[in-house]
């Protein structure tokens, strides 16, 4: 691919606001970025950079150039029962979700949503992603030749679940062997990456957390990605069936599954003494605000997390969330934590979607910040996407402008998605 360079707005969060300060942002109001075979060769002021790069091919770009989003929590099985009305999880995942699921067991179904859903990722910024797939071994086979096929950065891992439902069962022996071929499989792969993926506590038997323990220990360079405390009535449920667990992540603990390369979704419903367990084990959680509100499950505590020093990322969770946007979720955990009177910077917010994501899932040194070094995703965003947004940002200075973004923001406002330095996505022009 050889060099090249985009002229523009450049805006990057790579460390928590929250913990360093203004020193967290790194803004060019006319940058540069030179690519070199996908990788960012050089970023700062283009005033600094033009003569040194003065015989690059310059491409200039409207808007403000962004990290490629990272959605640290979503189902691509559930993109097709988004907005499904009326329940809480439990219910929510018997009456919507386990049939979608079963859905699975054809692999062409699972070929066609895997296309559906990687375009609506790059349709919305988002470049990198932690997806849950089904109990189907293929459905992570679908997945991943479609992520391979347009180079984006893509971690799963087949879903165990040996007390799933009829038709969505495994069992501790079949799991593991075909995680472990599925590994083998995809491995190395392009960008892909494996993870570890038990449902929740409530659908695998003690033999099968044993197993996927025995997993994560067996291959270093995986995952584990399962739900946390993510409802009253699941931790109530989860209670009854471990009663001898201190609380829902000791269910967890007690089977290795609890480390620097867990990611547990939502984390809504923690003691002081999990968060402490989590920092401690450098493991984290991916927040899912839009789900979290649409399943009446509660608001997340940034104080606490915060506080105590938990990891954190931002997750759309679809289906049960209701926006593939990460910029919108991004506004979102704005109003989460306001909700809980924390305040929370449009900065810090851009953070938990691009920086602290990759943190998350174990990827910072190749994404999330436009570093020199990096892969080059990123997306385009469109101040004027809309007639509201345009008024409402015009003359605005960059805080306010990207709050205004992620208030009002959705895929609308994303003018461009690249991945390696090649656009993978253009909005159509109105």
């Amino acid at each position: 691919m050889g060099l090249k360079a985009f002229r523009g707005e450049l805006l990057s969060v790579a460390q928590d606001p929250r913990e360093a300060g203004s020193e967290a942002v790194r803004h060019e109001a006319d940058g540069l970025l030179v690519i070199e075979d996908g990788v960012i060769l050089a970023r700062g002021a283009y005033a600094d950079l033009a003569a040194r790069f003065a015989d690059v091919p310059v491409e200039r770009l409207d808007g403000l150039i962004v990290p490629g989003f990272i959605d640290a929590h979503v189902h691509y099985p559930q993109m097709d029962r988004i907005a499904a009305h009326g329940e809480q999880l439990l219910d929510w995942l018997e009456r919507h979700i386990f049939p979608a699921e079963k859905a699975f067991a054809a692999r062409a179904h699972a070929d066609a949503l895997a296309e559906a859903f990687l375009t609506e990722l790059l349709r919305n910024g988002t470049t990198s992603a932690l997806v849950f797939p089904t109990v189907h071994e293929h459905s992570v086979d679908a997945l991943f030749e479609a992520a391979l096929a347009r180079r984006m950065r893509i971690i799963s891992g087949k879903v165990l679940m040996d007390l799933g439902p009829e038709g969505l069962r495994d069992t501790p022996q079949t799991g593991r062997a075909e995680s472990e071929a599925l590994i083998r499989r995809w491995r190395g792969r392009g960008r892909l990456g494996y993870a570890m993926t038990p449902r929740f506590a409530l659908t695998s038997s003690d033999a099968q957390l044993a197993e996927a323990g025995a997993f994560l220990e067996a291959h270093p360079d995986a995952l584990l990605h399962t739900h946390l405390a993510e409802n009253v009535h699941e931790c109530a449920a989860v209670a009854a069936r471990f009663p001898e667990a201190i609380d829902y992540l000791d269910v967890y603990d007690r089977f290795g599954l609890v480390g620097s390369r867990s990611v547990f979704a939502h984390g809504i419903h923690l003691s002081d003494r999990a968060c402490t367990r989590l920092h401690e084990s450098g493991a984290g959680i991916a927040v899912c605000p839009s789900s979290n509100l649409f399943l009446g499950s509660g608001h997340f505590n940034f104080g606490q997390a915060d506080r105590i020093g938990v990891r954190l990322g931002l997750g759309t969770d679809i289906g049960a969330g209701t926006t593939f946007s990460m910029l919108h979720t991004a506004g979102l955990a704005y109003q989460v934590a306001l909700a809980r009177e924390e305040r929370m910077d449009p900065f810090r917010a851009l953070w938990l979607a691009t920086g602290g994501s990759a943190r998350l899932l174990g990827i910072a040194d190749k994404v999330g910040a436009l570093e020199e070094g990096q892969e080059a995703d990123f997306a385009v965003l469109d101040a004027g996407a809309t007639p509201l947004l345009a008024r409402r940002t015009r003359d605005a200075a960059l805080a306010e402008r990207l709050f205004a973004l992620q208030i009002l923001g959705d895929d609308r406002a994303i003018a461009r998605t690249y991945i390696l330095g090649q656009c993978a996505w253009q909005r159509k022009p109105t």
